[in-house]
């Protein structure tokens, strides 16, 4: 009972900021830029600061990297998958956007803390396997490959 009155509340405080940001009364209003940020900027609510961000939800600034959490999702959930399944290359792949598009989030203007994020850790994910799997191949031509060597030399 107590939870549908949360998401009741949150839902009239939401439908009235939304409102009150859209309402246009006479050529004052504006709709996407104020003449005092600093004045607006205290007197609007958290959701309006989300909303009115240049990060915020109703860009691709918020909502790309949101998705992009799937793929380090399912990065992590490759971790109990057999190692002699997993793809290098792919694994190389996702390692390599992690790393570069992490020190990309921090060039561009705005800078954007959450696709930093997400990208930071899909590269960490994406170390996570391709050691994985190197060690998974080195241990494949480590002395079993002298010994299977030596009874092929044997055998001739």
């Amino acid at each position: 009972m107590s939870s549908s009155r949360i998401g009741l509340r949150f839902f009239q405080n939401s439908r009235a900021a939304f409102r009150n940001a859209f309402r246009q009364s006479g050529a004052q209003a504006r709709r996407f830029q104020s003449t005092d940020a600093g004045a607006t900027a205290e007197q609007q609510s958290t959701f309006q600061r989300l909303w009115n961000s240049p990060v915020g939800i109703k860009t691709v600034h918020f909502w790309a990297p949101v998705m992009k959490w799937g793929l380090v999702i399912a990065g992590i959930s490759d971790f109990q998958r057999p190692v002699e399944k997993l793809s290098l290359t792919q694994n190389a792949a996702l390692t390599a956007t992690g790393l570069i598009w992490t020190r990309w989030c921090m060039i561009i203007k705005p800078r954007n803390y959450l696709l930093a994020a997400v990208n930071f850790f899909l590269g960490c994910v994406g170390i996570v396997q391709v050691g994985r799997i190197a060690l998974y191949r080195r241990s494949l031509k480590g002395p079993g490959e002298e010994a299977k060597q030596e009874v092929v030399e044997a055998a001739k």
